[in-house]
């Protein structure tokens, strides 16, 4: 990372995004022109710690070099056949990832929010032909304060005004109760319940954490009523929370997991519904599709990604290396911090609103080479890559120490 990518400083490139990008993101103002590790550079060469690696999709760090090389191998043989044709790798990605999680099939899609409409998809298919739901009447309980994407079906049952407000007629079938709440949860579900859709861990809420024995408890209600347990760990999955996967903290295995981000290896797109087989059986050719989903490459890729995991190297990492990152919070406590939920190497940071809000102390860790981004006013998650060292670790949280005096 030395010589400058352009001659346009990021300023300039920033100022020419403006006439020609449709606003959805409110990026901090730094233009990355290259990234290495838990490291990125912008384009004037200055360097910035990475602490937020893409939601979760680059928890094996930028450009990680197996799966670089993964890749590499991959681009120079064949890169798409369309689902229409079968390819050499998807069998291997398929087989590999069930046996990781623990289940039995997979339907490979692209993005996160595609991984959670085919999950919607396949929950009320099994509730009409497996349950005996009357057509039509399926309905699916979710948490609030829930991030599952931004399509018109997912925000359809968010509780996000932002993500809602101008986009309905939103799509019906859907129960809200409060997260971390079994009595709410009990009371919402009956014979017309195909699934109960759930993050393990909220991160777009602020990495909120339940109560120990709530996925326990989630687990044994939907088996005791006859319903899906849907997992979403597109953010939380994959090592992030120091377990292959978040529900593993309580030992509970869901009927249908719903995978992303980490997944594609911070190099291409790809997700995955993974489920028992009387679950995903269900669907016959022609019923759901994907151009895109289960391409070689990233088929490739994602069958990288799982030979990393299957090491445990980057779990026991997250989970040592989350002691190091709950210490270092709880000693901001008062200083600036009012209070912090941490499992594994996810954090998220509540800060005194005396002290400055989510987007301005972005900004200010900006300025000390630090990169995170706000939540819901007050509140900074940090997820950095899983590569990330002891020393650079205590350099983030060395830097919000700074920026909170």
């Amino acid at each position: 990372m030395t010589a400058p990518v352009t001659t346009r400083s990021s300023a300039d490139l920033i100022r020419a995004e403006e006439p020609v990008l449709a606003h959805n993101y409110h990026p901090l103002p730094v233009v990355v022109a290259r990234a290495e590790g838990t490291w990125v550079e912008d384009v004037e060469g200055r360097r910035y710690l990475d602490m937020l690696a893409g939601y979760s999709a680059l928890n094996f760090g930028h450009r990680n070099p197996a799966l670089i090389e993964a890749a590499h191998r991959q681009l120079d043989r064949l890169t798409l056949t369309s689902r229409a044709f079968h390819n050499d790798k998807l069998a291997e990605f398929a087989e590999r990832l069930a046996r990781l999680t623990g289940l039995d099939m997979v339907l490979p899609m692209n993005t996160g929010a595609e991984a959670v409409e085919s999950g919607i998809k396949v929950a009320r298919k099994w509730a009409y032909e497996v349950k005996g739901v009357p057509a039509d009447q399926a309905t699916i309980v979710v948490a609030a304060e829930n991030f599952h994407g931004r399509t018109t079906t997912i925000v359809s049952f968010s509780t996000d005004e932002t993500a809602r407000q101008g986009f309905g007629p939103f799509t019906p079938g859907f129960r809200i109760v409060p997260y971390n709440d079994l009595a709410a949860l009990e009371a919402a579900v009956d014979e017309t319940t195909a699934a109960v859709l759930l993050e393990p861990i909220q991160g777009e809420a602020g990495v909120l954490i339940p109560d120990d024995g709530y996925l326990t408890g989630v687990r044994e209600l939907t088996r005791r009523k006859g319903c899906l347990f849907i997992a979403d760990e597109i953010q939380s999955g994959l090592g992030r929370t120091g377990r292959t996967l978040a529900v593993e903290h309580e030992a509970v295995v869901p009927d249908v997991l719903l995978l992303g981000k980490a997944l594609g290896g911070g190099i291409v797109p790809v997700s995955a519904v993974v489920a028992r087989r009387d679950v995903l059986g269900v669907l016959r050719p022609g019923e759901h599709g994907s151009t895109f989903g289960g391409n070689p490459l990233a088929a490739a890729v994602g069958t990288a990604v799982v030979e990393l995991l299957e090491t445990g190297e980057f779990q026991r990492r997250a989970a040592e290396l989350g002691v190091v990152l709950r210490g270092g919070l709880a000693a901001l406590l008062g200083k600036g911090v009012v209070g912090f939920r941490a499992r594994g190497l996810w954090a998220g940071v509540d800060i005194d609103p005396t002290a400055g809000t989510g987007r301005e102390i972005g900004e200010r860790l900006l300025r000390e080479g630090v990169l995170v981004k706000d939540t819901h006013g007050s509140t900074i998650r940090l997820a950095p890559p899983l590569t990330i060292t002891p020393d650079e670790l205590t350099g983030a949280l060395g830097a919000l120490e700074k920026v909170l005096a």
